[in-house]
């Protein structure tokens, strides 16, 4: 069976494989039990017709009316449930924003883009976006990936029957995120959540455009965190650290909001494995306080400032590498050279060094910690735990800005 792919979201995403056809389990479980019992039967446990037809006639056979009733009391306590779902909808819906765009590419008769026949061709995509207010001023936050190639006269907001064009257009095609301004009043904000405090099994809701249809609504839970290293459509995606959730997320979810039980948008929908280009159940969004580090910079300076510790690192450190050096465990960044005067070289990390964590949090590998440093706030002070020569201590670095140390 074919590994899942990774498919970002968007209004006319094509299928990325066939469809698996897999035969449902509990089918072939009942047969197995049915089975078992019709093996099991022997003569010694059988009834006589007569044996039979007394004992069903002893049952009781409720009626219609308390079998209602029954429903009836059941369904109380899921109506409290459902009653509060239906809440967060009517309170976040006009939060969020229905985009359009329409994208302009180049393509010959064959529908290469290459080739003297050329010719313009505008592709129409839908997405979803967040409404939320900063310093004053509207913006609405989508996925890069939703008006990506599309001008500012090409994007269309729709937010409660109204449509909106962005004044402005600021772009960080490396997280898949984008911010757009909006001059005209009256959209409404979204309340944010903090994202560290969601957990895995929490109940999340989605709201999106799935096939273009505005403001559908989908739950789930949060069924993992910090995903990273997904192989996200053919540009990618350098910076991941996702939430996944199986609430049903499709071609057209993306930029929209995911949701806690307050109403609070925890995370940004982005991508979706799947085997058939559409929901499959694993859906993954970037977490909101990752997703306003990156908003914040894009709308304070036009571009985003990466955190930077100066270290080189060893893409092929494993388990096997992990035992030589004396750990019992796999995961980590081992070191392999320092940037002079940069934050790990003041803070005296060395050569060989093995990152375990970073700020608190379990490393998993080479680009989980670049993807940490990048997003932390510089001037930051971030506690290392780190291993070095049989011994486990932490070190306290400095972050500074990226673009200092370019060459």
């Amino acid at each position: 069976m074919r590994d899942p792919q990774i498919a970002i979201h968007s209004q006319n995403v094509d299928l990325l494989n066939r469809k698996q056809t897999i035969v449902p389990k509990f089918l072939l479980c009942l047969a197995a039990a049915m089975g078992s019992t019709f093996a099991g039967f022997n003569m010694a446990d059988a009834q006589t017709p007569t044996q039979a037809t007394l004992t069903s006639r002893t049952e009781p056979v409720p009626s219609r009316e308390s079998m209602y009733k029954d429903l009836e009391s059941q369904a109380a306590s899921l109506e409290k449930h459902y009653r509060h779902v239906k809440r967060i909808v009517r309170t976040v819906q006009p939060t969020v924003a229905h985009i359009e765009a329409k994208k302009r590419q180049s393509a010959n008769s064959s529908g290469k883009s290459s080739g003297s026949d050329q010719r313009v061709v505008v592709i129409e995509e839908a997405g979803a976006g967040v409404v939320i207010q900063y310093r004053g001023r509207t913006y609405v936050i989508t996925n890069y990936h939703v008006i990506e190639s599309s001008g500012i006269s090409d994007i269309r907001i729709e937010s409660d029957g109204i449509v909106y064009y962005p004044t402005r257009a600021m772009h960080d095609r490396a997280t898949d995120l984008s911010v757009l301004e909006v001059d005209k009043r009256g959209l409404t904000p979204a309340k944010l959540g903090d994202s560290r405090q969601t957990e895995i099994g929490d109940f999340v809701v989605a709201v999106g455009s799935p096939f273009g249809l505005s403001h559908s609504v989908s739950y789930g839970i949060v069924s993992a965190l910090h995903r990273h290293d997904l192989e996200l459509g053919p540009q990618g995606v350098k910076y991941q650290d996702f939430m996944q959730t199986d609430a049903a997320i499709n071609p057209g979810n993306s930029g929209g909001p995911l949701m806690n039980i307050r109403g609070e948008v925890v995370g940004i929908n982005t991508a979706i494995a799947s085997n058939s280009g559409g929901n499959d159940g694993i859906g993954f969004s970037i977490p909101i306080n990752m997703v306003m580090r990156i908003v914040s910079d894009l709308i304070d300076f036009g571009e985003v400032k990466r955190g930077f510790l100066g270290v080189s690192l060893d893409a092929r450190y494993g388990a096997e590498r992990a035992k030589q050096l004396g750990l019992d465990r796999s995961y980590g960044a081992l070191i392999t050279s320092i940037t002079p005067n940069s934050p790990a070289a003041v803070s005296n990390l060395q050569v060989g060094d093995v990152v375990l964590e970073y700020n608190n949090r379990r490393i998993h590998n080479d680009s989980h910690l670049v993807t940490r440093v990048s997003l932390s706030t510089i001037g930051e002070e971030v506690p290392l735990r780190v291993f070095r020569r049989g011994n486990f201590q932490t070190i306290t670095v400095k972050i500074t800005d990226r673009s200092q140390f370019k060459r």
